[in-house]
């Protein structure tokens, strides 16, 4: 489920991530959420949890897991962004070019984490924090728009299709 985060993904760095509750969280792993590594992951996510087919939705996500050390998070978080396709109209909505979707606090979201693309490291300064998250945009974008592997295409079918 999505819970209010502190805001920083939209105002900071124009980058709007989706805060998912560690309360809420069911993970479909052997992990628990504490012993989820911390990284910058890339996968598939699902906002919505109907049967309607705008829930069924998916997009490519850049994902966070940990602490956000540029800003001295104490608590660990995961944070996906959404990306929308180069077509879609809120693509290059935010402040720094990045997808923005509608509001959807509350809203369960179904995520994949697909495969890992670098560590979770305190920046200096956040010019340099929002070159490395649009870095991890692009890489997560291509990675998941040219996965044809079982495993990519598995996870994809899982995220739109499941049921919450």
């Amino acid at each position: 489920k999505v819970v209010k985060g502190f805001g920083r993904g939209s105002s900071d760095l124009g980058i709007p991530t989706a805060n998912l509750s560690r309360d809420a969280c069911d993970l479909q792993s052997d992990l628990s959420f504490d012993a989820l590594p911390c990284g910058i992951y890339w996968g598939f996510g699902r906002i919505g949890g109907g049967s309607s087919s705008t829930s069924k939705k998916s997009y490519v996500a850049a994902i966070s897991i940990g602490y956000n050390p540029y800003y001295g998070n104490k608590e660990k978080t995961i944070e996906p962004h959404f990306i929308a396709s180069p077509k879609d109209k809120r693509r290059h909505a935010s402040s720094c070019g990045e997808t923005v979707l509608d509001e959807f606090y509350g809203e369960p979201i179904r995520l994949s984490v697909v495969g890992y693309l670098r560590p979770e490291l305190p920046f200096e300064g956040l010019d340099k924090l929002i070159q490395a998250i649009k870095k991890d945009i692009v890489n997560s974008e291509r990675l998941g728009s040219s996965q044809t592997d079982d495993v990519s295409l598995a996870e994809r079918a899982w995220v739109e299709e499941g049921t919450d």
